[in-house]
């Protein structure tokens, strides 16, 4: 007769396990977790010693699961997505069960668009909470594809697989220059044309500095910063004061310009030009909470396109 090894996973255990797949570190992984290190690694132990196998393994670039990793992430998905629907479906009948939402977006959907979308969202709604993360739109195509979150907010400049789309904005960057700038009066400008100039730029690990690193690498020209700011607002302060020039989304650009001293100039290229895309495996598959908050983001893209 066989005997099999009991096997108890909590659900922190197994939401855990898959952050550190997804950010490919126990050390990242605990923090998106809320976990403190030794805590993470100690679950993560534990994890391996009941079951009997190696989960994770060390590789140059961090932490890979194993086969049997794999396998377990796998069931570990459908468990915690059956959660969230049971939830979802329960919440229906008794207000006071929490619903709890895992959203990734990149930078510009965070901080320009995001804010005015789900704030009317949530004051009606008490009983959601929405766990909202940064990330670059290649990872969050990964990590909805893998089950490690239920929406993502994306550009369209990346490959999404079988993920079903939505749109919901058009995101412009716009050169900001100071404005005794040679080129403040002009309307547009090509990348290449300012790409050897100082810049002020966001901080090292911004989605959306390194999607712009990225263009200028392409064009033969890493941006030289003389400082980097962690918001909109302070690379258009620091640009009105003439430490350099900067890219920043329309909207930020627009509002700035109200109170600073900057010019604002579009750019020529393709790539300054995204669309904003819902990503989800399948609409239908969404925990009743989510597919609620897409609904309402839909409903906002609608509105805003209307107006424009």
């Amino acid at each position: 007769m066989i005997a099999f090894r009991p096997m108890r996973f909590d659900l922190t255990d197994l939401r855990l396990f898959l952050l550190v797949i997804e950010a490919g570190s126990i050390t990242h992984g605990a923090a998106r977790a809320n976990l403190a290190l030794p805590s993470a690694s100690e679950r993560l132990r534990g994890m391996e010693e009941v079951s009997g196998v190696r989960l994770l393994e060390r590789r140059r670039r961090g932490i890979a699961p194993t086969a049997a990793g794999e396998a377990l992430a796998h069931h570990a998905r459908i468990i915690l997505r059956q959660i969230d629907h049971m939830r979802g479906e329960l919440g229906v009948y008794a207000k006071g069960l929490k619903g709890n939402i895992r959203l990734l977006a990149n930078t510009a959907a965070i901080t320009e668009f995001l804010p005015e979308a789900l704030a009317p969202y949530l004051a009606t709604r008490p009983h959601i909470d929405i766990d909202l993360n940064e990330r670059l739109s290649t990872e969050i195509v990964k990590a909805v594809a893998g089950g490690l979150a239920e929406i993502g907010i994306i550009s369209d400049a990346v490959d999404t697989g079988n993920l079903q789309l939505l749109p919901f904005a058009i995101d412009r960057l716009l050169l900001v220059l100071p404005a005794d700038h040679p080129s403040a009066s002009a309307k547009a400008l090509a990348f290449a044309e300012v790409v050897g100039q100082e810049f002020v730029g966001l901080t090292i690990g911004s989605p959306l500095q390194d999607h712009i690193d990225e263009h200028a690498a392409r064009a033969g020209h890493p941006l030289k910063f003389r400082v980097r700011m962690r918001t909109f607002e302070g690379i258009c302060r620091m640009v009105a004061q003439g430490v350099g020039i900067g890219i920043v989304p329309e909207t930020a650009a627009k509002r700035c310009r109200r109170s600073m001293a900057i010019r604002c100039v579009r750019l020529t290229d393709d790539w300054a030009t995204r669309r904003l895309l819902l990503c989800m495996r399948a609409i239908e598959d969404l925990s009743p909470f989510a597919r609620d908050l897409v609904e309402h983001l839909r409903t906002v893209a609608k509105g805003k396109a209307g107006s424009q």
